[in-house]
This record gives structure tokens, C-alpha cells and sequence, in this order.
């Protein structure tokens, strides 16, 4: 029986906790060997061995706080010394350059939604206090009140999850009332504010995905969680849509924490409604997990897709550790009206669906850790592959 190895390292203290799954607790007592490339493990006349991925190395002399938990596996802790270099975030704004040639994707199905655009202007958008900031450090009017920035023809504008662009191609199709009122009737009714936000929803003439919504009409807002961008020289590179929003929100946050010192984020759908809480706990982390499951039918595998050579070998990847609270349904109402009021709390805003599909995303790495890893405090536990 292979054993399941769970091994979460954080490059800054160099510390590590490794834990051999629960499939040795039918076959204790087992003898078992560290090196600082390999562990070895040996029940009756059976001996397995792992290795462990290049550029990773274990400290055998440093183990402490070894202990058995039942439904875990075996517990320790070690120094460990990463010699796998982390890849540089390439936030997503930055990607974009005056200039040159793009093409934009839907990234649900991969249909071109704007063909060959070149723009004259990139610019970011100021962040969303900036009016107030104005009116605190200006002796005089603010020459911006009541003044919306938009972009001109060639412009594109960036914001925090979003950029805006002057467009009147074809490739989306802003969504018909009729559509609406046949699948959202009853919430229309109850609902003027997102009646007015389905109005201006932008969605994909192919798959009728939700793209961005319509500013005004010349103005569009795409979401960056719903479209791809690329040079138009290259050919488009379909990635899985867990993977994509799993990806791209990691970065953000990852972004976030270091260029604004902010660690606690309330994830909003369009419709104005928190969906999740999120407490970005650390970054450093490389994980490092085999595919295997453990006699409980659970595995320590976090991500999709990941390529494996073997079937026996381990997989190490970049990651941030993240608490988390889900909020639908009215669940945790008090702590989201307190985070909601705090200005330390960075909202963002991505449509509801991915909202969604991002709480699944994180479900799904909270019930893959070894139990006694999912919970901290009141926090759940979940890791997003970087």
C-alpha cells in the first residue's frame, strides 16, 4: 500500500510539517527512516520508499513534535531547505502594454469576443477612495467631482478586477430583457437595484457566459476572471476554468498583500452580495503531496490536473494558505457585517457565479487536507495553487 505524504514547507522560516497518511495505522509498528532526500518506511517484511521532489531537502536532525493522529497519519516537524525558485507573479495588469496587438478571449469557451485591439493607452485606475483623497489634499474645488473616468477609443483602463475598454465590436452580446425576465423573474421583481445590474450584464454569444457588464453605451467592464488576453502572434492556451479562477485570484490577493499591507479581502458578486471572507494567511508555502489515498478514501491531493510522471511520485507547488468564511445562504451574518465595516477589509468584486465557483474551489481543498489541518479557530482551511 503506497502512503499518502502531505508536506507543507514555508520558505521564509525554512519549517516544514510532514505527515505519512493514515495508511500506516494498519500496518504499525513501522520503523521509519529520514533522510534529506528520501524517507523510508518498513512494516513487517514490506519497504516502501518516497522521494522526495529535486530541490527539496529535509533536515533529519531537526524532528520534533512526532505524534500519531488517528484519521491523520503520523505527525512532524522539520527545517527544510527549498531550492526550487518561486516564480515571479506576473500580477495581470502588468501584462497588458500600449502599443501591441490583442486579442480577447472568452475564457469559458474560447470564442473572440474582441478581435485585433491595439491600444494607444494603458492606465490603471486610481483606487476606489481616490475622490475622498482628492477632496482631503486639494485647497480648491475638486476640478473631478461628479466625474466618471472613462476611457477614449483606444484607451483601456485597469482596475482592481476589471479593466474598462471603448468598444463597439460584436463579439459580446449584452444579455436581452426578455432572457432575463424567462430566468430571473421573480428576482427582478423583488429587486430594482439588480434589475438595473442584469440590464447591463455583457455575455458571450457562444456559451453565454457572463463577461462584464455595460458602463454606459460605449463603455464596457470586463472581469478578469472571464476573459483571456493575448497577443494576437500567440495561440490561445485553453486552461481549465477551476484552475483559471483558482489562478488569477490567488494572484490578486497575493498583489494586494504586498503592495497595500492588506490581508483581508470579502469577496462580492455583481450583485452587491458577500459571498466570502477571506484571510490570506501566508505565501511562501510549497506543497508538497502525492496522489495517493488513504484507507478513508481521502486524498491529499489539492489542485486538478496536476501532471504526474508516476503514479507513486509527488508533486511540489507554489501556494498561499488561506482562511476562509462562506457566506451564502446568511451564514456567518455578523462576522461580514463587521468585516463590511472595516476599513482594513479590501472588497472585491467578480460576478456571483465565479463567486461560486471559487467557494467550491476552496471546499474542495478543505476536505483534501488530513482532518486535523481544516480548521483554525472558526476559520476553514484551503490552499490556492499559485
Amino acid at each position: 500500500m503506497e502512503t499518502g505524504v502531505f508536506l507543507e514547507a514555508r520558505r521564509g522560516a525554512r519549517s516544514s510539517l510532514l505527515i505519512l497518511g493514515d495508511q500506516l495505522e494498519g500496518r504499525l509498528p513501522v520503523d521509519i527512516t529520514v533522510t534529506p532526500t528520501m524517507l523510508e518506511i518498513k512494516a513487517d517484511e514490506d519497504c516502501e520508499t518516497i522521494s522526495l521532489p529535486v530541490g527539496v531537502r529535509i533536515t533529519p536532525s531537526s524532528c520534533r513534535g512526532l505524534q500519531y493522529i488517528s484519521g491523520d497519519g503520523l505527525h512532524m516537524r522539520l527545517q527544510v531547505q527549498l531550492d526550487i525558485n518561486k516564480k515571479q507573479v506576473a500580477v495581470w495588469n502588468t501584462r497588458l502594454q500600449a502599443q501591441k496587438r490583442y486579442i480577447f478571449y472568452c475564457q469559458s469557451c474560447g470564442d473572440v469576443v474582441m478581435q485585433e485591439r491595439v491600444f494607444l493607452r494603458v492606465l490603471p485606475l486610481p483606487s476606489e477612495n481616490w475622490n475622498s483623497l482628492v477632496e482631503e489634499w486639494c485647497c480648491h474645488p475638486d476640478p473631478f467631482a461628479n466625474r466618471v473616468l472613462r476611457p477614449n477609443g483606444n484607451d483601456c483602463f485597469l482596475g482592481d478586477t476589471y479593466l474598462l475598454v471603448n468598444s463597439s465590436n460584436e463579439g459580446y452580446v449584452p444579455e436581452t430583457k426578455e432572457a432575463q425576465s424567462e430566468s430571473h423573474s421573480s428576482a427582478l421583481r423583488n429587486d430594482s437595484m439588480l434589475t438595473s445590474k442584469e440590464n447591463a450584464r455583457v455575455i458571450c454569444k457562444r456559451c453565454k457566459a457572463m463577461l462584464g457588464e455595460t458602463v454606459s453605451s460605449e463603455i464596457v467592464k470586463y472581469y478578469i476572471t472571464e476573459i483571456m488576453v493575448q497577443p494576437s502572434c500567440e495561440d490561445i492556451k485553453m486552461i481549465p476554468r477551476s484552475q483559471f479562477v483558482e489562478s488569477i485570484i490567488a494572484e490578486q490577493l497575493v498583489a494586494f498583500s504586498s503592495a497595500r499591507s492588506t490581508f483581508r479581502f470579502c469577496l462580492q458578486g455583481h450583485d452587491g452580495r458577500t459571498y466570502i471572507l477571506l484571510w490570506l494567511l501566508n505565501s511562501d508555502t510549497l506543497l508538497v503531496e502525492s496522489a495517493e489515498k488513504s484507507a478513508s478514501g481521502s486524498a491529499f491531493t489539492l489542485f486538478e490536473n496536476s501532471s504526474r510522471h508516476n503514479p507513486g511520485s509527488l508533486d511540489a507547488n507554489n501556494a498561499v494558505k488561506i482562511l476562509y468564511h462562506p457566506c451564502t445562504k446568511f451564514r456567518n451574518k455578523q462576522i461580514v457585517d463587521v468585516w463590511e465595516n472595516d476599513i482594513g477589509v479590501h472588497v472585491l468584486t467578480f460576478p456571483s457565479k465565479t463567486c461560486l465557483e471559487l467557494l467550491l474551489i476552496l471546499t474542495l481543498s478543505n476536505r483534501s487536507l488530513p482532518s486535523s489541518l481544516r480548521c483554525v479557530n472558526s476559520f476553514q482551511v484551503a490552499f490556492l495553487k499559485m
